[in-house]
């Protein structure tokens, strides 16, 4: 898969047998600073002529098609022994609020990369498309993860908030002793979305991310201006709720960035305060929307990388301990792409997928699309 940030492809070979669930290998494929640049565009809604996605479309099926290529060389694994792939893509718009034609409330999303390259350049069967149908029954196609997260975290004892942290935050709510569908989740703000933003623009494109929060520990949060964000109408929204950047990409990151020239921020202290807000929205979101005060924290995401978001999350949800995917075994950044993986043997054997209780869905579907390999005689087991 590829998140919101655009910034290359997370692949993780997962084998998936006996109800166990192992990463065998997992790497991060960085797209180009040119082709990250023009996903960004046209997710944040920049002049793009149809024929531009298109071509975007089958190049990321390509450089996905690589991903696979080279995970499995990595892992010492012949592609012929790969039963699936499972393929989130790249969103370039994601759009869960209903939008009136007609008579008719319609939502809607877009994720490229086209699952047909993949099949072909591989011959192993590539499932694809994972958000629509749960659209088509009404949910809003979005979070996917906390499927996972039930099945990885769930404690007979503990209730567990699980908060991945990519360009959007979200946090699945796992009470102790529950079954999957009484999972709760949702998204709930900027995560890494705005401060990479930011850090790109002020930084004249030199920086793409605030490595280990440098940018943020050399500024200082400016608390009118936090206020301020914090007042954003999606922030407020009761769940279900979802978003990406068409929300909080580039239009949001240029009015944060004229507000900011308006009451004479430097460059750490906008990066400084974006860095709070992120930390300022999962308080608020976790406080007024989860059922109960969960027993612990467990972060994921390339937000867990940032030492300053994270002393911010652990001062905000003291006394709720705060843990990170790594301390109970688990790769950050490859949870998600390990989501898809789960995902599509799901699919193959024909399992609904959705979490109602998540995505506001009328009812569980299975989710995906299927492109049958040139090797047909693969497939996984029952």
């Amino acid at each position: 898969m590829s998140g919101t940030s655009a910034d290359g492809v997370d692949a993780a070979l997962v084998d998936i047998s006996g109800g166990h669930i192992r990463v065998l290998a997992f790497r991060l494929f960085p797209y180009p600073k040119s082709l990250q640049a023009r996903i960004l565009q046209i997710a944040g809604g920049g002049p793009c002529p149809v024929s531009a996605l298109c071509q975007l479309n089958f190049y990321l099926g390509e450089r996905f098609s690589n991903a696979v290529i080279q995970i499995a060389k990595k892992a010492d694994v012949p592609l012929s022994r790969i039963g699936l792939i499972g393929s989130h893509g790249q969103t370039v718009q994601h759009l869960p609020t209903p939008a009136r034609e007609g008579r008719l409330r319609i939502r809607s999303t877009l994720q490229i990369g086209e699952a047909s390259v993949i099949a072909e350049r591989t011959g192993i069967t590539t499932i694809s498309d994972f958000r629509p149908r749960d659209m088509a029954a009404g949910g809003e196609g979005a979070p996917l993860t906390p499927y996972l997260h039930a099945r990885l975290f769930s404690d007979a004892k503990r209730s567990r908030a699980i908060i991945n942290i990519g360009g959007i935050s979200n946090v699945t709510y796992l009470k102790a002793g529950a079954l999957p569908e009484d999972t709760v989740g949702f998204d709930m703000g900027p995560g890494n979305m705005l401060i990479d933003g930011l850090v790109l623009a002020l930084t004249d494109g030199q920086a793409r991310y605030d490595r280990g929060g440098k940018m943020a520990r050399q500024g200082n949060v400016n608390p009118a201006l936090l206020s301020e964000w914090m007042r954003h109408p999606f922030i407020k929204k009761r769940p279900p709720k979802s978003t990406g950047r068409e929300t909080f990409g580039e239009m949001f990151t240029k009015k944060v960035l004229d507000r900011g020239h308006t009451m004479g921020l430097s460059s750490p202290d906008w990066v400084a305060t974006a860095t709070a807000l992120t930390a300022t929205a999962i308080r608020y979101n976790m406080r007024r929307y989860l059922p109960h005060r969960p027993d612990e924290v467990i972060v994921g995401g390339g937000g867990a990388c940032n030492p300053v978001l994270m002393a911010h999350l652990a001062e905000q949800l003291h006394p709720v301990p705060v843990k990170t995917f790594e301390m109970l075994g688990y790769e950050s950044r490859a949870i998600e792409a390990m989501t898809f993986a789960l995902l599509a043997y799901q699919t193959w054997h024909r399992r609904p997928t959705n979490l109602p209780g998540v995505t506001g869905a009328s009812h569980p579907v299975v989710l995906g699309k299927i492109v049958l390999g040139t090797n047909l005689k693969q497939g996984v087991g029952h």
